[in-house]
């Protein structure tokens, strides 16, 4: 029997990243010429964990700032997703072994100020934290999840 491999282990796994790579290919449809920075989970954790209570940040923003660190054109969107994904599990997992100080992934919204269904709990779980740090929460309209009212005012910068 394989024994899963824990959140903070995976967080802690750089898997010789960060790295920054040519934009070309089926990526250049898309993104267009330059380069691409893909981060380590860690960094993205580490930015995710600069949010203070009350401010909120998107992928998107984190995107932005691991390009600018790394001097390429765009953050790399997918392991930024993922990587945020797999921070926020790893908080929940450190919070379940009685750590008090966790990644405030919550605080980490999707573009346009959704939240992420993707994260512990859900969306219910998120929004609960949200308003408890001041936010109001609109609810979402058809398949799209539930939006942060005005979030572009409480954004965090990096």
């Amino acid at each position: 029997m394989k024994l899963r491999i824990s959140w903070q282990k995976k967080l802690a796994d750089s898997k010789d990243l960060p790295k920054v790579v040519k934009i070309e290919g089926k990526m250049s449809k898309k993104w267009g010429t330059g380069t691409c920075a893909i981060p380590a989970p860690m960094e993205v954790d580490e930015f995710m964990r600069k949010v203070p209570k009350g401010k909120l940040t998107t992928t998107n923003d984190i995107r932005s700032a691991v390009a600018r660190k790394h001097k390429a054109t765009i953050g790399c969107p997918l392991t930024c997703g993922i990587f945020a994904f797999i921070a926020a599990n790893a908080a929940e997992e450190a919070r379940a072994e009685g750590k008090k100080r966790i990644t405030p992934y919550w605080r980490t919204l999707k573009t346009g100020g959704e939240l992420n269904p993707k994260y512990p709990r859900g969306v219910k779980a998120q929004s609960v934290r949200l308003r408890e740090e001041g936010h109001r929460i609109e609810p979402g309209k058809g398949k799209k999840p539930p939006t942060v009212k005005d979030f572009e005012k409480r954004l965090a910068k990096f």
